[in-house]
């Protein structure tokens, strides 16, 4: 039987979330925006998971704009908060670490007259304070900082990091894609003026995602239209995705302090575990509470990760490398590249995420798989 341990992926959606979704499909298939009965009760719908997902960010309901996904709130944050802020300026700030949906629309920027300064980071993957205040200038408009990591889950110094933007009048963004649901993100005490997030992220439906922006924050709109979202994105709302994402964030909430502290004792656990059962077997990323709860990046010397990846799938574990696919080309991670990584050890990265359905004796299991299938790659390669 498959083992699936690649929650940073994608999450299955909850059962409960799937029940709540399935009614506005048929009997609730009114459109929000029209004033008889079914169009009411869907815009009742749509409210209440607005009020859910602002619940779980500590925001105010006309603070969540409702989107396709992350990629799409990421794109919509950075071009529309660069454009609302152009007249004063045209200097944008990122780090090396941030998702492609954040650095390719930063290129993007580029070629509309923006510049991007992308911020280092040190040997765990966190930016440094000293970095972003010397990279700001009096033309900065937007920084741009994710709260955690994809693939080496470091979490980042979000509060110390707003303050330094906000000193220098700068509006701060920041990616939450894999952090909101599963660690506290309080957007009024971190001082975030916008905050993207992703429904199949946190068991949520795929195809939905939530862009917060602070009240009184400008920002150009994403689609025009008609006055969906406050007039910011227009088109007819996808109830029952929204309706999914809201029941998500609401389980997200009620279950996130349990979940941690469950995740991150078989985290560590298994981190120790590995770290002295196989030999030059090295972790990648901050430690503990600097590291998302079901975040396991492991690097393993002198095996491809490609080749224990085939290993793993053979054996019925889906995990993920930590480098992507260019192009039809394996290149190293950037992530594990900006942390100062050789191409030979980025490639030997493998990552393991746990989720609200790990149990701990599919890691006891994984780990003996694992140490039997890194010492036959290192024999076959001396052979």
């Amino acid at each position: 039987m498959a083992v699936y341990l690649d929650y940073a992926a994608t999450t299955p959606t909850d059962p409960k979330v799937v029940q709540a979704m399935l009614p506005y499909f048929t009997e609730g298939f009114g459109n929000p925006s029209s004033v008889y009965s079914f169009g009411r009760e869907t815009k009742q719908a749509v409210l209440k998971a607005r009020e859910e997902v602002a619940l779980l960010l500590g925001a105010a309901p006309e603070e969540i704009f409702f989107t396709s996904g992350g990629s799409e709130s990421d794109n919509w944050a950075l071009c529309g908060l660069s454009a609302a802020n152009a007249e004063k300026g045209r200097h944008i700030v990122t780090s090396a670490v941030e998702h492609h949906a954040v650095l390719n629309t930063a290129e993007y920027l580029r070629t509309q007259g923006f510049e991007v300064t992308v911020l280092p980071v040190d040997g765990k993957g966190l930016v440094r304070s000293s970095d972003l205040r010397k990279a700001l200038r009096d033309d900065t408009v937007l920084v741009s900082i994710m709260a955690a990591n994809n693939e080496v889950g470091t979490i980042q110094p979000l509060k110390e990091l707003v303050e330094i933007a906000h000193e220098r009048g700068a509006v701060f963004h920041t990616d939450a894609v894999q952090a909101a649901g599963h660690i506290p993100l309080n957007v009024n005490e971190l001082g975030i003026d916008a905050l993207s997030l992703s429904g199949h992220k946190l068991y949520g439906p795929k195809g939905t995602g939530v862009l917060y922006v602070r009240k009184g924050t400008l920002i150009v709109p994403l689609v025009y239209g008609g006055g969906q979202e406050r007039g910011l994105r227009g088109g007819t709302e996808n109830v029952p995705g929204i309706v999914g994402l809201g029941a998500a964030a609401s389980m997200a909430r009620e279950e996130m302090e349990g979940e941690m502290k469950r995740q991150n004792k078989l985290r560590d656990k298994f981190i120790s575990a590995a770290v002295s059962s196989i030999e030059d077997c090295h972790l990648n990323g901050a430690a503990g509470e600097g590291r998302l709860p079901g975040n396991i990046n492991l690097r393993f010397d002198g095996v491809s990760s490609d080749s224990l990846l085939i290993r793993l799938d053979i054996e019925g574990y889906a995990v993920s490398a930590g480098s992507a696919c260019s192009a039809g080309a394996v290149e190293p991670s950037h992530v594990l590249s900006a942390m100062g990584l050789s191409d030979t050890e980025a490639k030997s990265a493998v990552r393991v995420t746990l989720g609200r359905y790990t149990k701990e004796d599919e890691l006891h299991d994984y780990l003996s798989i694992l140490q039997k299938s890194v010492r036959e790659i290192r024999l076959a390669s001396i052979g």
